[in-house]
C-alpha cells in the first residue's frame, strides 16, 4: 500500500515523501525577475517542512512571456547569483527544488510584456487579456531555443529538476487547444501538429540537460473551455511524451476562461469536492509508465491516499495548502492528521499584487486577533 510518505525517486533525484508542492506564482522577485531574500525564505520554509519536492513559481523565459510582477526568471546569466543562492539554501535545509519554465504567450499583457502579445494565432478569446499577434515560424524555432538556454542555465545554476508549464492555458497549452491554436502550417490542426512545439521544447530541453536530469511537465487533462483540449487528447499528448523520455507528468486542468473549472476553485469545504483533477490524472496514468502527480483541491490524507492507492497515482502536488502550511507535511508525518487548514478563498494571491508576495490573508487576520486579546 503506497503511502504519503514513501520515498521515491524520479531519474535519479531522491525524494523524501509523494507530497510535492505544486507551482504558484509568489510574486517575491524583483524587477528583472532575480530571487528575493523572501522568495529564499518561502522555499526554506517549505524545505524545512518536509515537502518532498518544491517546484518554483512559474519562471519565465524571456521577457516578453511575463504575466505578472514579481515573476521569476530565467531568461538571462545575469541571474546567476541569485538563483544559485536560491538552490543552495533549499539544499541546506534539505530540500530538492524543480524550476518550472513557461512563456505566457497571449495570456499576458503589452504592459508586461514590453510588446504584443504572441500567440499561436492572432484570436481574441476569452483568455487573452488583449489581441495577440500570430508566433512566425522564426520565432517559434527562437522561442525553443529560449527554452533550452533556460533549461541550461537551471541545470547550471543547482535545480534538481526542470519542469515545463504545459497548462492553463499559457504558450504551449494555448499549441495544443484548439481554442486557440488556428494554425494552418504545420503546428496546427491535427493533435499531431498541435503538439509539435511542445515536441520541439522538450527535445531542446533534453539535448541541454541530458537524459540522467529529471525533466517534467505540466499537463492539463482537459481545458474545460468550447474547442480546447480534451481528455482523450490530453491522455494522447501523454503517451507521447511517455514515450519521448519525459520523467513524469503533473495533471491538472482548466484556463482562466474555465469558470467554475478553471485551475484554482474556490470553497473546497469537504472531502467530496476535493481532487477535482484526480479522473484526468487516472486517465493519464493508465496510458502512461512515467510516473504521474495530480494537483487541485486536496485536502485530507483520506482523499490522498485513495488517489495513491485506488487511483494509482504517485504524486500528490499543493499548492494553496502550502501558503497557509509550509510546514504541513512534517505535521502530517507526526500523527496530526487534521485536514489542510486552507479554505480555498484564494485570498492568498491580493497581498502578491499589494506587498510583493503572496500570503495566507486568513492565518493573518487569526494571529491579528490572537494578538488583540
Amino acid at each position: 500500500m503506497r503511502s504519503l510518505f514513501d520515498k521515491t525517486t524520479i531519474n535519479g533525484m531522491e525524494l523524501g515523501n509523494r507530497l510535492v508542492r505544486s507551482a504558484t506564482w509568489e510574486g517575491m522577485c524583483d524587477k528583472n525577475g532575480a530571487a528575493t531574500a523572501r522568495l529564499q525564505k518561502c522555499y526554506e520554509d517549505l524545505a524545512e517542512g518536509q515537502v518532498g519536492l518544491i517546484i518554483s513559481g512559474y519562471s519565465y523565459v524571456r521577457p516578453d512571456g511575463q504575466e505578472l510582477p514579481g515573476k521569476m526568471g530565467m531568461h538571462s546569466d545575469e541571474l546567476a547569483n541569485s538563483m544559485t543562492s536560491l538552490t543552495a539554501a533549499v539544499h541546506g535545509k534539505g530540500g530538492k527544488i524543480c524550476v518550472q519554465l513557461v512563456h505566457a504567450g497571449g495570456q499576458t499583457r503589452a504592459d508586461m510584456a514590453g510588446c504584443q502579445p504572441l500567440a499561436p494565432s492572432a484570436v481574441q478569446v476569452q483568455q487573452f487579456p488583449e489581441q495577440p499577434a500570430e508566433l512566425t515560424i522564426a520565432q517559434i524555432s527562437e522561442l525553443v531555443e529560449d527554452f533550452g538556454q533556460a533549461a541550461r542555465r537551471a541545470k547550471a545554476w543547482g535545480f534538481d529538476a526542470i519542469q515545463l508549464h504545459a497548462a492553463h492555458g499559457y504558450l504551449i497549452n494555448q499549441f495544443l487547444s484548439g481554442h486557440t491554436n488556428l494554425r494552418q502550417d504545420e503546428y496546427g490542426g491535427s493533435l499531431d501538429n498541435r503538439y509539435r512545439f511542445l515536441a520541439e521544447v522538450y527535445e531542446r530541453v533534453r539535448s541541454e540537460v541530458g537524459p540522467d536530469f529529471p525533466v517534467l511537465v505540466k499537463l492539463n487533462g482537459a481545458d474545460f473551455v468550447e474547442g480546447g483540449l480534451i481528455v482523450d487528447e490530453a491522455v494522447a499528448v501523454a503517451k507521447k511524451l511517455d514515450e519521448a523520455g519525459i520523467d513524469a507528468i503533473e495533471v491538472s486542468g482548466g484556463t482562466t476562461a474555465s469558470g467554475p473549472e478553471g485551475p484554482i476553485r474556490i470553497k473546497i469545504k469537504e472531502p467530496a469536492q476535493e481532487g477535482y483533477n484526480v479522473e484526468l490524472a487516472r486517465a493519464v496514468k493508465e496510458a502512461v509508465s512515467c510516473p504521474v502527480m495530480v494537483v487541485g483541491g486536496l485536502r485530507s490524507l483520506a482523499v490522498i491516499s485513495q488517489a495513491l492507492n485506488d487511483d494509482n497515482l504517485d504524486y500528490i502536488a499543493l499548492a494553496r495548502p502550502l501558503i497557509r502550511e509550509p510546514d504541513l507535511a512534517r505535521r502530517w508525518q507526526q500523527g496530526d492528521e487534521r485536514p489542510a487548514q486552507c479554505i480555498s478563498c484564494n485570498g492568498c494571491f491580493k497581498p502578491g499584487l499589494k506587498e510583493g508576495g503572496i500570503a495566507c490573508v486568513v492565518a493573518r487576520k487569526e494571529s491579528e486577533g490572537k494578538g488583540s486579546t
